[in-house]
């Protein structure tokens, strides 16, 4: 039997007189649960990678902490930062003589700090070094001030580019290094990139850059455009066919709160939980009408807001967003990379207070976010996804047996969630002698901005607050509960997010 969701609010007409004037009265929803019936596979896309800060970022303690704590909430593989070329890493420098010396002294010490604490590297191969630079001057307006130039030299470009890859190659294999991803810059289609025009100037970029990897071993996994707003799929895959120029994968990032006009070239208003798979739809489409069909989709950037919104990103906002945006996106792209797992982050320059919107599931001093309790209930879902007409539910099967699904109640970021309409489920099962594990995320659990706020949102949080906003950060345990007549009733309040395990 196939799931079966149907609305049943007429049932409870009396809402309607005690509900509070102006709102809402409470949406209720029947799931009808069959726990062997057949499913499509449901591969865990979403938490399989990470952006973060700059390259240098990697080598603080914290950065590292913050790693092994989303490691241990997901179990992810492969993390993305940019600026590896940059100064501050002392890569390349010339001699008197004007030729190239490479330094891979803080390199080796970035990726074995990756490597040790279980993740790979996503190359993202960016910015430029001054002495490289087209344009020396040419740097970007964000803090650390990278160069978003082209070479000045193309061949001294394609040399580095194979002295860096080999020296990769060289340092931990082959077998290794080919698990890895290398991107080709990073939103060369806004202002990330000095070439001009843009388009034509990074597809002659990426040309050489590619090929310079393929150069050391055609094992390795090279891709882009890695643009912004979803932007020169076609472009990109018809030059890449056209000049038989190597591509493994196809790149793009897009936010929640991109607008439907840099996006689709209309004026629609696309609400923030639609915005992200509807676009991700449109590169999907893209690639199937091209030269590459079967292109693997990466999206190497994703979040709810490229702006820094603490209603937002530090929010129970991102519970239900999160789980309705990899419902949506299921079997559209191989990876999405949210952006980013930690807020030790300084593109706008140093943090000097916890909680100001950063886009990190961690905020900083390794306290957890809301975002992080609920990538590790996402986590426990199943490999195997079971139909279900709700939109705001998500069933899996665990190979075990267990039934695992994510209930959620999305609206729209507020300061104040709990003032919405809340949701009642019910989930309906037809075996006998079953017993839930209940986790909730909302204002009320796994939410540490209460506690802050408790506190007077000091700026700087003493030793002692640090220890306590920990604490409250983390998800409360889960609520045993028996079946009774295979029925489970479960309200959820605006902005939250419940995950339910049900086993024998």
């Amino acid at each position: 039997m196939l799931l079966k969701v149907r609305f049943v609010a007429s049932l409870f007409p009396f809402l309607l007189l005690v509900s509070t004037w102006g709102q809402k009265p409470p949406e209720n929803i029947e799931l009808n649960i069959d726990a062997n019936a057949n499913g499509t596979p449901f591969p865990h896309y979403w938490e399989q990678m990470f952006g973060s800060g700059r390259a240098i970022l990697s080598l603080r303690e914290g950065y590292r902490k913050d790693i092994r704590t989303v490691k241990q909430a997901t179990g992810f593989t492969y993390v993305r930062f940019h600026a590896i070329f940059h100064d501050e890493t002392g890569f390349f420098d010339v001699d008197a003589n004007g030729k190239p010396v490479y330094n891979f002294s803080y390199l080796d010490q970035i990726y074995d700090g990756l490597l040790e604490n279980g993740v790979k590297p996503f190359v993202e191969l960016s910015f430029m070094p001054e002495k490289l630079a087209a344009d020396p001057k040419m740097l970007h307006s964000f803090w650390y001030k990278q160069n978003i130039s082209p070479p000045k030299d193309y061949a001294m470009w394609d040399a580095m580019i194979e002295a860096f890859t080999r020296h990769l190659v060289d340092r931990y294999g082959i077998d290794e290094v080919s698990q890895w991803y290398f991107e080709v810059w990073n939103e060369p289609n806004i202002d990330f990139w000095g070439g001009d025009p843009k388009l034509q100037t990074y597809l002659r970029f990426y040309d050489h850059t590619a090929r310079g990897v393929k150069r050391v071993d055609s094992r390795l996994r090279v891709g882009g455009p890695a643009t912004a707003r979803v932007a020169w799929t076609p472009e990109f895959l018809a030059y890449c066919k056209k000049n038989n120029v190597p591509v493994d994968f196809l790149s793009t990032h897009i936010y929640g709160n991109d607008s439907s006009q840099d996006i689709f070239g209309t004026s629609e208003v696309i609400p923030q939980n639609r915005m992200v798979c509807r676009a991700v739809d449109k590169v999907h489409d893209q690639i199937k009408a091209s030269a590459y069909p079967q292109m693997p989709l990466i999206m190497s950037e994703f979040n709810a807001t490229y702006l820094t919104l603490p209603e937002v990103t530090d929010s129970v906002f991102m519970g239900p967003w999160l789980a309705d945006t990899i419902s949506q996106c299921d079997g559209l792209t191989e990876m999405m990379s949210y952006w980013s797992f930690s807020d030790i982050f300084e593109e706008q320059g140093v943090v000097n207070t916890p909680f100001y919107g950063g886009y990190g599931v961690m905020a900083e001093d390794n306290i957890p976010k809301p975002a992080l309790n609920a990538f590790a209930m996402l986590h426990k879902l199943g490999e195997t996804r079971l139909r279900s007409e709700s939109d705001s539910a998500l069933v899996t099967r665990r190979k075990d047996g267990t039934i695992v699904a994510v209930l959620w109640n999305y609206a729209p970021p507020s300061a104040a969630p709990l003032t919405g309409t809340p949701k009642n489920f019910v989930l309906k099962f037809t075996a006998a002698g079953l017993h839930a594990h209940i986790t909730r995320l909302d204002a009320n659990h796994g939410d540490v901005n209460q506690t802050f706020a408790a506190m007077g949102k000091p700026s700087n949080p003493s030793r002692a607050q640090i220890i306590a906003l920990r604490e409250a950060g983390k998800l409360p345990a889960a609520e045993d509960r028996v079946l009774k007549n295979g029925d489970l009733k479960i309200e959820i309040p605006s902005q939250g997010l419940v995950l339910v395990e049900v086993e024998k």
